[in-house]
């Protein structure tokens, strides 16, 4: 892939790419070793293949959390739900124990769901891949399945539904 030479403002292109309205997804798993859940908030997932099923996202090379659950190999990722805002600041946070205050169960594999959230699809990590600043994740879907309600939407820094957002 050829670079460009020119130089894009990283606070300008995040506020253009603002404009894409993203779904906000909890990557979770459990540490190797400890078995503490960790997970961490995505605005990258997306599916990437029906055959074989695969889903991808991106992570921050900067990330602590996603160590975490990288030797593991399993995680389960949960679209959260319209009204999940509290779910997501506690997941997006700093503090050692992130799931303190978030309610969920575990999945067939033992990896964190969280209760209420609008989709759950459990995956195994294929690949990763070099993104600049960034990891692209790639992983095989083991099993998923879908709540009723509305996604929580992140759209020009501000969380919500469809409806509260007025996309």
């Amino acid at each position: 892939m050829t670079m460009s030479s020119q130089t894009i403002e990283p606070r300008h292109f995040r506020d253009v790419m603002g404009h894409l309205p993203t779904g906000v997804v909890v990557v979770a798993g459990r540490e190797v070793g400890t078995g503490k859940p960790a997970g961490l908030i995505v605005g990258t997932f997306q599916s990437l293949s029906l055959d074989p099923a695969l889903v991808t996202f991106s992570v921050a090379r900067t990330s602590s959390s996603w160590p975490k659950i990288r030797p593991a190999e399993y995680f389960s990722a949960s679209v959260l739900a319209d009204g999940q805002n509290d779910v997501c600041r506690a997941l997006s946070s700093k503090t050692d124990d992130k799931f303190a205050a978030v309610d969920w169960h575990e999945s067939a594999d033992g990896t964190p769901k969280i209760s209420g959230a609008h989709a759950w699809i459990d995956c195994r990590t294929v690949q990763e891949l070099e993104g600049g600043d960034h990891v692209i994740v790639i992983a095989e879907v083991l099993r998923l399945d879908s709540g009723g309600g509305q996604p929580l939407v992140f759209h020009r820094g501000k969380l919500g539904g469809y409806r509260t957002l007025q996309l």
